[in-house]
């Protein structure tokens, strides 16, 4: 059994543990902050936060077990004709210092409002600011792995979803290099148990600790020029761009009233936007640019 909502938002907590303590091993030089907070509408969470690492810049690694009234427009949103909900889960962004470490997102979370409503969603996405080829090739194939352990219609689905929910539409190019994406799985869409979607969820959870310390351990050293760090904070910009135009996490956090610091914990420590771009012709800069505005456009 999958258990009560109690039991799935304890283990998503113990998720978060695992994966600070593992991003603090690969990173060697600085250790996450911990806050606990209180919703004033119902439930809270842990936010833990690590700046100024040798490899990381500044990253979150949210907790959060909520509870209350919708408001009416995301009851409207999510098409339900109830205001009771619960939702727990993880989110996780990571800014590194070196440009050739790329960031990376991962959310798992479970929504209730009662015992026969509710589902699970989630996703990983990777988003280099210079795309390296090979590395991405081989991020999606940790991807297919976990979803084919539990559906070979995952892995296409999910991923085909990515590039649609990680796109920058006014911008008309991807986020990076997608990765996978899912949400409302329940048993009614899925045709599966709670357990078994649980067991899927929990799988992603895991993956992100190995794939990311992984491409830290890989990249960090790399040197970098000026160009390269300007460019960092270019494509750090349109990350912020997404997050706050177009990322439904966000939306939601802040229609229920979330803890705005914790909501907000995904946006780097800086970032910049040129009005003039003069990036190199023939660089890698504009190679990048090129791929995200080709590689997942949506159909």
């Amino acid at each position: 059994m999958a258990g009560t909502k109690e039991q799935i938002a304890e283990w998503f907590h113990g998720l978060q543990s695992q994966i600070c303590a593992a991003v603090e091993e690969a990173d060697g030089g600085s250790g996450f902050q911990s806050e606990t907070w209180e919703r004033p509408g119902g439930g809270g969470g842990h936010t833990r936060v690590i700046e100024n690492g040798k490899i990381i810049s500044k990253g979150g690694v949210n907790f959060s077990a909520v509870h209350g009234s919708l408001p009416d427009k995301i009851q409207k949103a999510l098409g339900v004709d109830s205001d009771a909900f619960f939702a727990a889960g993880v989110s996780i962004v990571m800014h590194p210092d070196n440009p050739h470490v790329p960031i990376i997102h991962m959310n798992v979370r479970y929504f209730e409002m009662s015992e026969d409503v509710w589902w699970f969603g989630g996703g990983i996405d990777l988003t280099p600011h210079y795309v390296v080829e090979d590395q991405a090739e081989w991020f999606h194939s940790q991807l297919k792995q976990v979803c084919d352990r539990f559906d070979p219609a995952y892995h296409p689905r999910f991923s085909k979803w990515a590039d649609e929910y990680f796109y920058i539409k006014h911008r008309k190019e991807s986020r990076g290099v997608s990765g996978i994406f899912f949400d409302r799985l329940n048993t009614a869409s899925e045709g599966k148990s709670k357990s078994d979607l649980f067991a899927f969820v929990q799988a992603v959870g895991e993956q992100f600790a190995p794939i990311y310390t992984e491409l830290m351990r890989t990249n960090h050293q790399a040197p970098f020029t000026d160009l390269q760090k300007a460019w960092q904070m270019h494509r750090r910009s349109r990350y912020v761009e997404f997050n706050l135009v177009l990322d439904k996490g966000t939306k939601f956090g802040l229609d229920t009233d979330g803890r705005i610091d914790s909501i907000l914990m995904s946006l780097p420590p800086e970032t910049g936007w040129r009005y003039t771009q003069d990036w190199p012709i023939d660089g890698e800069e504009m190679r990048t640019q090129a791929y995200l505005q080709s590689a997942h456009v949506p159909e």
